[in-house]
């Protein structure tokens, strides 16, 4: 049986920023969880390559239960097995989200979280290539980038975007989200810079820094009421790491929910089911949120990335640090409302230089490109639940996508925003036909198809919000010694990819542990 100050479970973004922290201090012993292992697989750090981890063993390879609200499709779930987590299977998209969302927060009851409190952790997380001004941030861990291969079916999709009207905006985590433009990256030099590589790997050689990899957390030790420490699988055997002052669960918002119910702490009937004694009744695992996304594929004659692994571009990656290989996919995108009297945008789009179908799965099929939008301000509501009682079943995941109306009237909004650029010359000049479209632009049509070809965006929150089972502090509600440090603890999706979000929150996280916040 080990001892540490702090415990945390998850090497991923929120774990590895927490790691680095806490073990700042040479007089505070860290240990830190991990079910998978080091981040040495060269798909990491390829940033083009990223497609290749999915249904990897570096893949926690989750599926969604059917989801009703798109015709009872069960969806693909990637989530990194990693050090690094999922910030070293994603796209490295930097995106902090809306002011709105933050504000929205701290209305609701998440004090400490309004915009200007959050904005000082993302500028101290952040070294960003263009330098430091109000909004960004240099000299931080992170190396945020802008990308370094300027793809130019990318650059068409941004050009007709223009032309359909929609201003250019290049930074979106500046003063406002609207606007088309390139996304800024988690990139140093062209490759990858993972949560892994800005906080953790530093950080390796510390002394009162310990990281158990290939080890599967059962379950946190409640102990008189109080957390004691972490169940932990490893090497064949099973054991108790144990924690003085504090466990944190940073396994993420599939992951986090389900060690809190195995341990006793979630809704009671679920557990009880289970023959799970309760030790708190709390709503853990409600109020999942996740981005939805559909694509619009289409052919052409001019080259995409399809073509990228050639040892042409793989020296111009290893040499320059620029190229095809550099490419994070979705290059360029942007944000949009769907009606006028929205303060803040509901859909985000993404645009890849390349088909991507079946969830990312499907095959390389020739030369072609894709954009389309995603709902990033969705009002549905889902669930993580438990499927068993043991610690190596994966959990019964349902997002509801598209349930409320409010959300298809999202989507199919758009869609139709995709087809108008689709319809300008910068990109229907390029297009040699459909690869997967919508039949027809009726609303019927446009809400079936994006039912049938929508996929997660990988942004799963919520399941352990503040103000329902975490205090604004992170700590978990009546459970001494127990605090939740990742992307379940956000009271909504942000408008956004959530990766920059999570770095934040950790950081945050570190300053209320310390007592420096």
């Amino acid at each position: 049986m080990s001892m540490y100050d702090y415990v945390i479970v998850g090497a991923g973004s929120a774990g590895c920023v927490l790691a680095a922290r806490l073990s700042e201090d040479p007089d505070v012993r860290v240990a830190l969880i991990e079910a998978g292992g080091p981040d040495t697989a060269q798909e990491i750090h390829v940033p083009a390559a990223f497609p290749q981890l999915f249904k990897s063993e570096l893949d926690w390879d989750l599926d969604s239960d059917p989801e009703p609200g798109i015709g009872g499709r069960r969806t693909y779930l990637p989530r990194g097995k990693v050090f690094g987590g999922s910030s070293s299977i994603n796209a490295m998209i930097y995106i902090r989200g809306n002011h709105a969302d933050y504000d929205g927060w701290a209305a609701a009851g998440a004090t400490g979280w309004g915009y200007t409190d959050v904005l000082p952790y993302f500028r101290r997380s952040e070294d960003n290539e263009r330098g430091e001004d109000i909004y960004h941030g240099v000299g931080g861990p992170l190396t945020v980038s802008d990308g370094r291969s300027g793809h130019p079916l990318a650059s068409a999709f941004v050009r007709a975007a223009e032309q359909a009207g929609h201003k250019a905006n290049d930074d979106f985590n500046g003063e406002t989200q609207f606007g088309v433009g390139r996304y800024q990256l988690t990139q140093r030099g062209g490759l990858r810079c993972s949560a892994a590589v800005a906080y953790l790997h530093p950080a390796l050689d510390r002394p009162n820094l310990t990281v158990l990899p290939s080890a599967r957390a059962h379950r946190v030790v409640i102990e008189g009421g109080r957390a004691a420490g972490v169940e932990v699988e490893r090497g064949g055997g099973v054991e108790v790491v144990r924690a003085e002052r504090e466990v944190i669960l940073s396994a993420g918002a599939y992951e986090s929910p389900k060690l809190l119910m195995l341990s006793g702490i979630g809704p009671s009937p679920a557990l009880s089911a289970f023959g799970i004694e309760v030790v708190r009744d709390l709503p853990v695992g409600q109020g999942l949120q996740d981005h939805y996304m559909t694509l619009l594929n289409f052919r052409t004659d001019a080259e995409s990335l399809i073509g990228a692994a050639s040892p042409e571009n793989a020296a111009l990656l290893q040499n320059e640090g620029h190229g095809p290989l550099t490419s994070n996919v979705g290059e360029a995108g942007g944000f949009f409302r769907s009606r006028p009297e929205l303060d803040a945008p509901d859909v985000q789009f993404h645009a890849a230089p390349v088909l991507f179908h079946q969830e990312g799965l499907g095959a390389p099929i020739g030369h072609g490109f894709s954009f389309g939008p995603c709902v990033v301000a969705p009002t549905s509501r889902g669930a993580v639940t438990l499927r068993s009682p043991r610690p190596d079943a994966a959990p019964r995941i349902v997002h509801n996508y598209l349930t409320s109306p409010e959300d298809r009237a999202s989507i199919v909004a758009g869609i139709r925003i995709a087809l108008d650029i689709a319809a300008q010359s910068a990109v229907a000049d390029l297009v040699t036909g459909p690869f997967d479209v919508p039949a027809s632009d009726a609303d019927t049509d446009l809400l079936a198809w994006a039912q049938r070809s929508g996929q997660t965006l990988y942004h799963p929150t919520s399941t352990c919000a503040i103000g329902a089972v975490v205090d604004p502090e992170l700590r978990v509600y009546d459970v001494p010694g127990l605090r939740v440090v990742d992307a379940s603890v956000f009271p909504t999706v942000p408008r956004g990819n959530t990766n920059a979000p999570t770095i934040m929150a950790a950081e945050k996280a570190a300053d209320l542990i310390k007592g420096a916040a």
